[in-house]
């Protein structure tokens, strides 16, 4: 039987660390195991998160290995290389696809009723691999996604226009990644489309603040590997949020990477687009209005992680 409270990180690396760390804080799981090919490593993180504990909730935090997936609900994927400066996310996927290959298995040993969550980067063909090499129902794998992504949008949106970033309504999809679009059309604060929010405020030139803010949103993780090395915390509360959705089964929007049988004209990728989420995972797809030159750049976007998938045989 799935114990909904219990959870597992594979790869405790700045990602993994990070996201046991975000999840032990948001007090919802009674257990956490954590998997790397590295024991002791898992070992001392689970051991730092663990004297955190005092100031959370009562948990327990272990380093395992596969055998103790067998009654998880969530398994989350960080496991994989690492993004080095001026490589893109894409360039990761030989080196990940061939790492996924070794750790699917031996989830789907020991367990086929978790959710998968995969975080590891590129995330949507990693997903779609550890759909096909699982053989699990879709709803049942997902991605993170474009949800760090679109909360960098709401961050720069909501200090642009001096708002709390939690009245802006506004969404990043396609590929976690380069090819990325921000869906203006539908974007607002609070139900106020951003362009009369901006002739309320005044604003005359938005079109080009929004530009900068896109790119900027485009280009977050380059910029801070390049002056830190690696991006962690961020993706660590997106993930933790997601759990937040599995777990209490809120049935939460979130674009996350989901598999796409036809809809927005696409057929057999992961991509991010706003999803239900709940205890079932990746429970409805949600295909959304996008104005033409939105759905000419999804195109775009699918068109680019079809040519990676289909170069490695998926």
């Amino acid at each position: 039987m799935v114990n909904i409270q219990k959870t597992a990180v594979i790869g405790c690396g700045f990602v993994g660390s990070a996201t046991a760390y975000s999840m032990m804080r948001t007090g919802i799981f009674s257990e956490m195991v954590l998997i790397d090919v590295n024991r002791a490593k898992a070992e001392g993180e689970a051991m730092d998160i663990s004297h955190g504990l005092p100031f959370s909730r009562p948990m327990k935090i272990y380093a395992g290995d596969y055998s103790d997936l067998t009654d998880c609900a969530l398994v989350v994927i960080t496991a994989g290389a690492n993004q080095k400066p001026g490589e893109t996310r894409l360039d990761l996927v030989k080196k990940n696809v061939g790492i996924f290959r070794s750790i699917i298995p031996e989830i789907v040993k020991y367990t086929k009723e978790a959710i998968l969550l995969v975080v590891s980067n590129p995330v949507d063909i990693l997903t779609l691999a550890a759909q096909r090499l699982s053989g699990l129902p879709p709803h049942q794998v997902i991605g993170s996604g474009t949800v760090l992504d679109t909360a960098r949008l709401k961050y720069l949106l909501g200090r642009h226009f001096r708002v709390d970033s939690r009245s802006v309504h506004a969404v990043i999809i396609g590929e976690h990644g380069d090819s990325e679009l921000a869906v203006w059309s539908g974007a607002n604060i609070s139900g106020v489309e951003i362009e009369h929010f901006c002739r309320l405020y005044g604003i005359t030139d938005y079109r080009r603040d929004i530009g900068d803010i896109y790119r900027s949103v485009k280009n977050s993780a380059y910029e801070i590997i390049d002056r830190k090395g690696a991006t962690y915390y961020g993706i660590a509360s997106a993930v933790a949020r997601i759990s937040q959705c599995i777990v209490r089964d809120e049935h939460s929007v979130l674009p996350v990477s989901a598999y796409l049988d036809g809809l927005y004209g696409v057929d057999g990728l992961c991509m991010s687009v706003p999803t239900v989420v709940g205890r079932d995972g990746a429970e409805k797809v949600l295909e959304i209005e996008l104005s033409d030159s939105e759905r000419e750049a999804f195109r775009k976007s699918a068109e680019t992680l079809k040519s990676v998938a289909t170069d490695i045989g998926l």
